[in-house]
């Protein structure tokens, strides 16, 4: 008998899942002729419908990589880690992947330059049970840490999906997440990526075993004409070259859903 109402409950969310679907020709155009194998979805807060293409892959986990320094900020700022986004964190001292990434510095240049071993740092100091703790109250993902406290968004088992990562980033953009609203509104300030005359862009790239193949990311929302369109991107990245393609491709999509125009706004 419960194993009959557990089968009743996964139909019944998938059969959820699928009445909030729009699959989108367009979106799905952009991936066919970039010849990208990956998803993109839109969650309009609003309305709570998802739109995008490859419906299957968006509802899919992947390791989220450098897209978790968004959670990871969040987490630092609201226990204590770090006063601010700009006290430097040491970087180690040791040879990194990219020279940029040589230096102490705090969370608002790290983040935009994706600096591996600042949010390493960042990790250690908030501790194994304080992030075990905080990824379960976002509910980020399977929300899974296994037992190191400074890779397991890198190598796993943590996973999320496309899907969840909109769902995570609304509340965020809203305000709605379990912490205070300045901790919330200094997380969003450090991921601004773009803004203008009635719309602003917020957003952050990951890549999965960069500079190999891998999985690569781009997460974000829009806020334009008073609503949230939170956003998530994944595909698989066959080497250096595919590395615009994430934001290329996303901002392409959200310029075929009427989000953004061509160039951007």
């Amino acid at each position: 008998m419960k194993q009959f109402f557990a089968v009743l409950l996964v139909l019944c969310v998938a059969q959820a899942y699928a009445a909030d679907w729009k699959e989108s020709p367009g979106v799905g155009d952009l991936f066919n002729h970039a010849g990208v194998s990956g998803t993109f979805v839109l969650y309009d807060v609003t309305a709570d419908t998802f739109i995008g293409h490859d419906r299957a892959r968006a509802e899919q986990r992947f390791v989220p990589v450098s897209t978790f320094k968004i959670a990871n900020t969040l987490i630092g700022l609201a226990e204590g880690a770090v006063k601010n986004v700009d006290e430097p964190l040491p970087y180690g001292g040791r040879p990194q992947a990219y020279k940029i990434w040589e230096k102490d510095m705090g969370l608002r240049e790290a983040i935009a330059l994706s600096n591996v071993p600042i949010y390493q740092e960042l990790a250690r100091r908030i501790g194994f049970e304080r992030m075990r703790d905080n990824i379960d109250r976002i509910d980020y993902g399977n929300a899974e840490i296994g037992d190191t406290v400074d890779n397991f968004w890198l190598r796993g088992p943590l996973r999320i999906s496309a899907v969840e990562q909109t769902r995570f980033l609304a509340a965020l953009a809203r305000e709605a997440l379990p912490y205070p609203r300045e901790v919330q509104r200094n997380v969003r300030e450090i991921i601004l990526l773009d803004q203008g005359e009635g719309w602003t862009l917020y957003g952050k790239t990951g890549w999965e075993n960069a500079p190999g193949q891998g999985v690569g990311w781009w997460v974000g929302w829009v806020q334009k004409a008073g609503r949230v369109y939170a956003f998530a991107l994944n595909m698989d990245m066959q080497n250096t070259a595919d590395t615009d393609k994430r934001v290329t491709l996303g901002t392409a999509s959200l310029g075929a859903l009427g989000i953004l125009d061509a160039a951007g706004r």
